[in-house]
């Protein structure tokens, strides 16, 4: 038999904790089945374990399958009998993990459309930030989004959510109140929200898309100079647009220098790491991919370069993947100073097919290697200069949000050190590439 596969576009879809790349409609290889077998394919469970297994077959990056017999897989997967598609969904998932690569995995139609929801940067709700209030458990506004019908609704920070579309909140998680909350765009919505100083009250709204902000920007003083710092936290399908947007109007307010903070990033799409590589780069390689045929692909910068102001880049152990694309291709070729910890070391690519069910599989396809033909497999990008925070520390700033980027955060306030020393050589060196001097490399702050 023949199946296809419904495929997404080349470097647009992307596992956090992971890069992903593409894929394309698969041509299946059908190995020797009994009549049997073949027969009970057809609008069964077992349609979907064989799309699943076809597409591993075809694109994952070990052509030896782990030293698994991949084809005695399938042979096995096909001629069980299941009794539901959790069941299958059991099995599959008990199959992958043979490949012993926690990167390849199986998503039910739910995570499925949760992962699409998370890449493409978007969601269809009301547009609120929330949280459960310590130690009330009351669900309650951080914040209502920017250009979002909560906001235009005059939702406020500090409001809490009692009931929505009638059904209390009492006791009930953010995630299951955000499950709620979401819904295709022009829907109703009704809100019962308490607000400090006034009787609680109903509010209804109108469900629309909304662009979710993954970059945020400001403009600090320090000690005499105009620092514009971007916090980048994941590389979604808007994450390109909006760091340009970042980048120009903090040029337009006359910065200095940049500090990019990608600490706690995940990662996602590809495209959007060597998007906003490209901004801050204007010639140099940015990455390389190895796939599972030994076929490199090499992705450099094309003098599009939006400033060439010198740059700090903040990372930490939760800084993966397309966040490392990044790191790597600016420090490699020079450009900026990578300030904090080691990285988390993720090096693998993966594309993400949906299936005929509504369900999904991200599938490891390839190895990337920065601009250094470093692998960082495991190991991570060591930062030119290392601030490596307590415990303590990062349980306030975890704690505490409003304290990233200040005096309160050792990290940010060694960038900035380190920024306003390449902002003195580059006041006298103006046509001259700011670089990493080796006596910063190993400095710590207790």
């Amino acid at each position: 038999m023949k199946q296809s596969s419904r495929s997404t576009p080349l470097l647009n879809v992307a596992l956090f904790g992971g890069t992903l790349a593409a894929t394309t409609t698969l041509s299946l290889i059908s190995p020797a089945l009994s009549p049997s077998v073949q027969a009970s394919l057809h609008d069964s469970p077992k349609s979907v374990l064989d799309e699943a297994w076809q597409i591993i077959n075809r694109e994952y990056v070990d052509p030896s399958f782990n030293q698994v017999d991949w084809l005695a897989v399938r042979q096995e997967l096909l001629e069980r009998d299941y009794s539901s598609k959790e069941e299958a969904y059991t099995a599959l998932r008990s199959a992958l993990e043979k490949l012993n690569d926690s990167y390849t995995r199986f998503m039910d139609p739910e995570q499925y459309a949760e992962l699409t929801r998370q890449t493409s940067g978007e969601l269809s709700g009301i547009g609120i930030r929330l949280q459960a209030d310590q130690p009330t458990g009351k669900l309650t506004v951080i914040e209502p989004l920017p250009n979002s019908p909560a906001a235009a609704a005059g939702i406020q920070t500090g409001d809490r959510i009692l009931a929505i579309d009638g059904k209390s909140t009492d006791g009930m998680s953010v995630e299951e109140a955000s499950a709620l909350i979401r819904g295709e765009s022009g829907t109703q919505i009704l809100l019962k929200i308490e607000r400090d100083g006034q009787a609680a009250f109903d509010l209804e709204l109108t469900r629309a898309r909304i662009e979710l902000p993954t970059v945020r920007f400001s403009l600090k003083e320090e000690d005499g100079y105009q620092i514009g710092y971007i916090r980048l936290s994941e590389f979604s399908g808007h994450a390109a647009e909006q760091m340009n947007q970042a980048i120009q109007t903090l040029l337009d307010q006359e910065v200095d220098g940049f500090v990019l903070d990608l600490r706690g990033n995940p990662g996602g799409l590809l495209q959007a790491s060597i998007d906003i590589s490209r901004m801050w780069l204007d010639n140099g390689a940015i990455v390389r991919t190895v796939d599972r045929t030994g076929s490199s692909d090499e992705t450099k910068a094309n003098n599009t370069a939006l400033t060439g102001l010198p740059l700090v880049v903040l990372v930490n152990g939760n800084s993966a993947s397309s966040s490392e694309i990044l790191t790597g291709a600016l420090k490699d070729n020079q450009r900026a100073t990578v300030v904090g910890s080691q990285t988390f070391g993720k090096a693998l690519v993966q594309s993400v097919h949906s299936l005929s069910d509504g369900s999904g599989l991200a599938v490891t396809i390839a190895h990337y290697y920065t601009p250094d033909g470093t692998d960082i497999s495991q190991l991570g990008i060591a930062p030119d200069v290392r601030v490596e925070l307590s415990e303590s520390q990062q349980r306030e700033l975890a704690s505490d949000p409003s304290l990233v980027a200040t005096i309160s955060d050792p990290q940010y306030v060694r960038a900035i050190s380190v920024l306003q020393e390449d902002i003195l050589v580059y006041e006298t060196q103006p046509n001259q590439q700011v670089s990493v001097t080796g006596d910063r490399t190993g400095q710590r702050v207790p």
